[in-house]
């Protein structure tokens, strides 16, 4: 795999955006991700809609290097499309009957794996399953880097936890400077033009009673990049008498 891959997630479910349930994978994705130095680079809510879920999959498919991580869609009932999706959007468009899936639902349901659950067995073509730790049953991957897993979070997130090893068996550091200088963040817009492209920077400005602040925070692989950047800012506040604090911040 390409050493610096793209990450998304795709949360799909209806009962997420009308607030039945709160979403708990973002915010566990981005983190597992931010241990190993990286980021998501996109996450989706969707609702289960068939061409939606194509799409949104197509779409991520799409971008340089993607790696997905898809939460819900994969059980028995009549709205879990994403197996369905996956195929249409990844493969030929057809499911068919993964014999060691089929073997794990059968051994672990017996009887009662007809005639619903059964069907999760159906999988789109060149499927690798991914181990359940709760209950057994089967998620899959595709490629290597498409990861469908069930909705559920105690079941799902040991698994992105096992994938990530995996993809990134060695933290990749990320070396970040950061500062809130009191002034509105026009004051440094000349210096965020110039920053590199290996640079990633932000620019969060408030109104406090007493006026404006911003905080302005560098970030690199290349430590002495992240580090040449910042000082950017600190000599444009410096030159422009500009009041600023530093703040001390360890690599991510």
């Amino acid at each position: 795999m390409h050493s610096s891959p793209s990450f998304f997630t795709l949360i799909i479910g209806t009962e997420i955006l009308n607030r039945r349930r709160t979403d708990k994978h973002f915010d566990f994705v981005s983190k597992a991700l931010m241990k190993k130095g990286h980021k998501l680079s996109g996450s989706f809510i969707i609702e289960d809609d068939p061409a939606l879920i194509v799409q949104t999959i197509k779409f991520i498919a799409s971008q340089p290097n993607p790696v997905l991580f898809s939460f819900g869609g994969i059980g028995s009932t009549p709205d879990d499309y994403t197996r369905k999706c996956a195929a249409i959007a990844l493969k030929d468009g057809n499911l068919s009957v993964h014999k060691e899936a089929k073997e794990i639902i059968e051994n672990k349901l017996g009887e009662n794996a007809y005639p619903h659950p059964i069907k999760m067995a159906e999988l789109p073509k060149g499927a690798k399953l991914l181990d359940n730790p709760v209950n057994k049953m089967p998620a899959f991957s595709l490629d290597e880097r498409f990861f469908f897993m069930p909705g559920f979070p105690e079941m799902s997130h040991p698994m992105v936890e096992v994938i990530l090893e995996k993809l990134i068996p060695n933290k990749k550091e990320y070396y970040r400077h950061t500062l809130t200088a009191l002034c509105k963040e026009n004051e440094l817009i000349e210096v965020m033009e110039k920053m590199p492209n290996d640079v990633e920077f932000s620019s969060l400005p408030k109104l406090y009673s007493d006026g404006w602040r911003v905080s302005i925070s560098v970030a690199s692989h290349n430590e002495k990049l992240a580090l040449q950047a910042f000082q950017m800012y600190v000599e444009t506040l410096d030159k422009k008498e500009i009041v600023y604090g530093l703040h001390d911040e360890n690599n991510d």
